[in-house]
């Protein structure tokens, strides 16, 4: 039983995984559409720990990351989407932009309209997903050599990272020629593996997200348990410690920040996968607080807890939101549960797991050690 308690965290991988492996066998398609679209929310949430609990860096902007991967993989399924493409031209044109274009316009999608030129590579499915991924790392690893080189550490690094989302906001919605402004990225066609069309509402999707998030968490626990996440979490604690140590603290905190964009980069490119659409509401930094709030209801300082918290309060928040009776004031009860964890439960969900279970252990070294001595001469 020590045994057991000691490999616990193992243990709740394992149950994890085994869980979300196992739900094709008990639901339908639309719920699985529905669950899977949770689990990449809690990749997200895996994401923030990764950042916040581990780095002790509050990233307000990571919605930032979601989006751009989101809006990479759309671009390239809108360009498979035939129900939504101008037929008849050398290069299919995606709806809106006939939509949004002057009257007379070519109907080329290199000169339809200023900066179309941009959805031609995306012609390519790979170049969409690609994308979603190369963009990101690049955009964070730019951010973390700007930031974190220039020692930029608390509230700062939120505030830059808030203002950048926002940005990235406003360009999307007065791109609308290029983008469709605040209708997003709708009506988009299926990815395709090996001929394979992933349907968003087949058990095959479901299997291919869950497999994702499943790889995705043991690599970032692999990741944080090796001699860099324990400098990483050194520099949390005291990034002066640290440097005084002879670390290169930024470019520690530069390599996980970039990892942790990839990871919800990879979050966005399977959302848009499954929800069949993209929009500018990924990038509000409503979204991008509200994975901070996952994070720290699941725990910030554990990767599956955090995982775990964003999936059980957009489960809630789901719930609630659909009993009518409810309907007016589900917002205001997500607060409410946020408040007492924050209160009440500081380490989050995993925190108090990993308490209950360190008392249980303590007090079983406590029996052993009384029935010891009560055995002696």
């Amino acid at each position: 039983m020590a045994r057991l308690f000691s490999n616990y965290r193992l243990w709740a991988y394992l149950v994890f995984a085994a869980v979300i492996l196992t739900l094709p066998m008990v639901g339908d398609e639309f719920w699985l559409n529905r669950v899977a679209k949770y689990l990449c929310y809690g990749m997200l949430g895996a994401a923030v720990a990764l950042t916040w609990g581990y780095a002790g860096i509050l990233n307000l902007g990571q919605g930032l990351f979601f989006g751009i991967g989101a809006y990479a993989m759309a671009m390239a399924l809108k360009l498979k989407s035939y129900t939504s493409l101008q037929q008849g031209s050398d290069t299919p044109v995606p709806d809106f932009m006939l939509w949004n274009a002057e009257p007379g316009a070519p109907t080329d999608l290199c000169c339809i309209t200023p900066g179309s030129w941009l959805w031609i590579p995306f012609q390519s499915q790979w170049v969409g997903l690609l994308a979603a991924i190369v963009i990101p790392a690049l955009v964070a690893f730019a951010m973390g050599r700007l930031v974190f080189g220039q020692r930029i550490s608390g509230v700062f690094v939120s505030i830059i990272t808030l203002a950048l989302v926002l940005l990235v906001r406003l360009i999307t919605v007065d791109a609308q020629p290029l983008t469709n402004g605040f209708n997003g990225l709708t009506d988009l066609g299926w990815f395709t593996v090996f001929g394979v069309d992933l349907d968003p509402y087949s058990k095959l999707t479901y299997v291919v997200v869950a497999v994702a998030l499943i790889l995705v968490l043991a690599l970032m626990r692999i990741l944080v348990a090796t001699r860099a996440g324990a400098i990483l979490q050194a520099t949390r604690d005291s990034d002066t410690r640290a440097l005084y140590l002879g670390y290169d603290v930024p470019a520690y905190q530069t390599f996980f920040f970039t990892v942790s964009a990839v990871v919800a980069a990879l979050a966005g490119m399977l959302y848009v996968i499954v929800s069949e659409f993209a929009s500018p509401s990924f990038l509000e930094l409503s979204f991008s607080v509200s994975m901070v709030v996952w994070a720290a209801v699941g725990g910030r300082g554990s990767i599956l807890g955090a995982c775990i918290g964003a999936i059980l309060i957009n489960v809630l928040e789901a719930r609630v939101s659909e009993t009518e009776s409810l309907v007016e004031a589900w917002k205001l009860i997500i607060g409410f549960v946020f408040i007492i964890v924050v209160i009440y439960l500081p380490k989050g969900l995993s925190g108090l797991a990993h308490d209950t279970i360190a008392a249980l252990t303590r007090r079983r070294a406590d029996s052993r050690e009384i029935v010891a001595k009560e055995m002696r001469p």
